[in-house]
């Protein structure tokens, strides 16, 4: 939890609230109108896993863990509640599914009402994704050209074919960043953000496409006039309703009627509170590398790139179009890959007795036995990873692509298992790097990488991923740019700016700049990169 001195609060007159709910945890953070992060808090959330690919949540767990970080949060900075002058909310793509009067549905075959939500990263739905795909509806040409089981159509498919009578008892089907809207404010409006990006609403024609639905087996909801999916779409930062609600405002520790933004998708959020720094955004690609990573371009112009996501229009800076791609593992991929060497045990220990994670004492290790961050990239010697431990999002849509690593040997220690880390992260830089180079060929070109996320925020992770993709790597001044992109849009909601690109502009710096480096190191990251790509192509052949 970080905190400011009660004096320091006194003096400011208003304040923000982001709200960020994330794979495993919500966190909420109090800014000030400079953009200063003043306080946060933090709950945990349950993940439940079923046998194969299911993964489930608790809308109830989320709202509790919710109000309950937002109230830390706020007694943290010494705040008066009345002061706080909006709350914005971001969250995963997870699909929220509600009865009569709000009631939880149980969407597995735990039969547990309070797991209702099927978590983004769950891939139940791969064979309805794949006859999907087969159909080839023209709305696919905004999903990259294939839609992929993380997204929502698909999962609706699911439970329809597996789960009719939950299917037919919903009342509404949220997005999880909807959900939370709603729950704040009563109001049924859907960001444009949630249903563009993951549902298939065609945001620049302001409207679903029903033949689309009929085409895959979902034309119930189109008979409805899309009633249980979103009537009304409003931009990210819109104002819902009349804000919070009397019931929610007493469940989170704020005044009735706080302004309530419209949401946005949790990477989405961290691309608005990073690409406003240093030059326009079209310029900056927003890098998220949390448990998953998503990388996000904005262009004036629709890019049509096969194998990214998109072009969504106004799903994350308003009035501009989006490319998201990014890995569906990403922090996941690299403790995934460590779990297997046999000093992690040891190494998890070390980590303990020091108070920190894994990742952050390898991170320190490399450093260490490296004379520049740079130089690290010499630690993993001859093994080269392809972290696809859950399916390539980008650039080949291909949920079945799986990880490969070659050139282990027979050492046991820790040293070794800190060049297998790093040569996680170099394979990590290899997909993003692969991603950058597939929009260039099409026509979306970006000149920096400005990164956000709990897994980037080291700055030996910062250099690799600047040295293994060739761009400058931007670190942003604010230290949780993912909460800064929530309290932006609840900032423009409260009217405390016109809109989100000046309060990007007006809330948003740059920390850091990690140039690439040249030479001999440049040379040996150009023949890794040819190696990830023949190892990757490899595995798609013998698949």
């Amino acid at each position: 939890m970080t905190n400011v001195s009660s004096a320091r609060a006194a003096a400011n007159d208003r304040y923000l609230i982001g709200v960020d709910v994330g794979t495993g945890s919500a966190r909420a953070g109090l800014f000030d109108l400079s953009g200063q992060l003043l306080s946060t808090g933090k709950r945990d959330i349950t993940l439940f896993h079923e046998a194969g690919s299911i993964v489930e949540q608790s809308s109830t767990e989320i709202w509790s863990a919710v109000c309950e970080a937002v109230r830390e949060a706020v007694s943290a900075a010494g705040v008066d509640p009345a002061k706080v002058a909006s709350i914005g909310f971001d969250a995963t793509c997870s699909l929220v599914v509600l009865g009569e009067d709000g009631r939880s549905l149980p969407v597995g075959p735990s039969e547990d009402p309070e797991r209702d939500i099927i978590v983004w990263m769950d891939h139940r739905a791969v064979d309805q994704a794949e006859r999907i795909n087969a159909k080839g509806h023209a709305v696919l040409r905004y999903v990259g050209g294939r839609i992929s089981p993380e997204m929502e159509t698909p999962k609706l498919l699911w439970l329809l074919e597996n789960r009719p009578h939950v299917f037919d008892a919903a009342w509404q089907f949220f997005d999880l960043a909807d959900f939370l809207t709603w729950r704040a404010t009563g109001d049924l409006a859907r960001s444009t953000c949630t249903v563009t990006c993951k549902w298939t609403y065609l945001a620049h024609e302001k409207r679903w496409d029903p033949d689309y639905f009929r085409e895959i087996g979902l034309g119930k909801l189109a008979d409805e006039n899309f009633a249980r999916i979103g009537q009304r779409i409003v931009d990210p930062g819109t104002p819902v309703g009349t804000g919070l609600t009397p019931r929610a405002a007493k469940e989170l520790g704020l005044r009735p009627g706080t302004a309530v933004g419209a949401g946005m998708i949790d990477a989405h959020a961290g691309g608005i509170g990073t690409v406003g720094v240093d030059g326009p955004p079209e310029s900056n690609l927003a890098y998220v590398f949390g448990t998953s990573s998503c990388t996000m371009t904005s262009t004036m112009e629709p890019v049509f790139v096969p194998g990214v996501w998109g072009p969504y229009y106004s799903a994350m800076v308003p009035g501009m179009w989006l490319n998201e791609g990014g890995q569906s593992a990403a922090g996941a991929a690299i403790e995934q890959l460590l779990s297997f060497h046999p000093a992690a045990g040891e190494a998890r220990e070390m980590a303990e007795r020091r108070g920190v994670s894994l990742p952050a004492l390898l991170a320190e290790l490399a450093a260490t036995q490296a004379r520049t961050f740079s130089e690290s990239v010499r630690l993993a010697g001859g093994l080269h990873v392809v972290p696809e431990f859950l399916g390539n999002r980008a650039p080949f849509a291909d949920p079945h692509a799986r990880a490969v690593v070659a050139g282990l040997g027979m050492e046991r220690d820790l040293d070794n298992l800190v060049s297998l880390y790093v040569a996680g992260l170099c394979g990590i830089g290899y997909g993003l790097r692969q991603i950058i180079d597939t929009q260039a060929s099409s026509g979306a070109v970006i000149d920096k990488i400005v990164i956000s996320g709990g897994a980037g925020q080291f700055d030996l992770v910062r250099q690799l991923l600047a040295d293994a993709t060739g761009k400058p790597v931007l670190a942003t001044g604010s230290e949780e740019p993912v909460l800064l992109g929530a309290a932006i849009l609840g900032s423009v909601a409260a009217a405390e700016f016109p809109d989100v690109r000046s309060a990007m502009a007006r809330l948003s710096r740059t920390d850091r700049t990690f140039a690439p480096a040249g030479g001999e190191t440049a040379m040996l990251h150009a023949q890794r990169y040819e190696a990830f790509r023949k190892l990757q192509s490899v595995a798609r052949e013998i698949r």
